[in-house]
């Protein structure tokens, strides 16, 4: 199996294609890992939730990383990670509401984007925890790998001769 780096423009390519993912906040040195649909533009990823404990970690530490992954075997596969800082986009009087905007039409077209919010908050008691929350994720560092077959001959490491018919995995 090779793997290699992958350059800006395939990772946000993929970003673009995948729209599922796993989100990662922190706070008190403790990390929250949570899976999540987004939607990608350049320089932002958009975000739908219901108030919990990913938005009120956020919201104390705007620092997160998210990851997308695209699985086709264990020798095919490609993985993104965003590195970025988190933005609330509110629905409140005197807010640019653009953002939030764009935010709704890029994740409405998605399919099932609204999923991992809703039932989170059906599993909450909290009269107030369904409360939609839209958020921005602005890109800082984007870093991405895939690994390919090596399609060189695998060669046996005592002999060091070619095994006619054997291609490393």
């Amino acid at each position: 199996m090779l793997i290699s780096e992958m350059s800006r423009q395939e990772c946000c390519d993929l970003l673009a294609r995948l729209g599922f993912g796993r989100l990662a906040c922190a706070y008190e040195n403790q990390p929250y890992i949570v899976p999540t649909y987004f939607a990608y533009e350049p320089e932002h990823l958009y975000g739908f939730a219901t108030l919990g404990q990913k938005i009120e970690w956020m919201r104390l530490n705007p620092l997160v990383c998210l990851e997308a992954d695209e699985v086709r075997s264990h020798v095919q596969w490609a993985s993104v990670v965003v590195r970025g800082c988190y933005e609330e986009l509110p629905e409140k009087p005197g807010y640019d509401s653009k953002m939030r905007q764009q935010a709704e039409v890029l994740l409405r077209k998605r399919f099932m984007w609204w999923q991992t919010g809703v039932a989170a908050a059906q599993t909450r008691e909290q009269s107030n925890r369904g409360i939609p929350v839209f958020y921005c994720i602005h890109i800082e560092k984007v870093t991405g790998h895939r690994a390919s077959r090596d399609r060189r001959p695998y060669r046996d490491r005592t002999s060091r001769a070619t095994v006619p018919g054997v291609v490393t995995a």
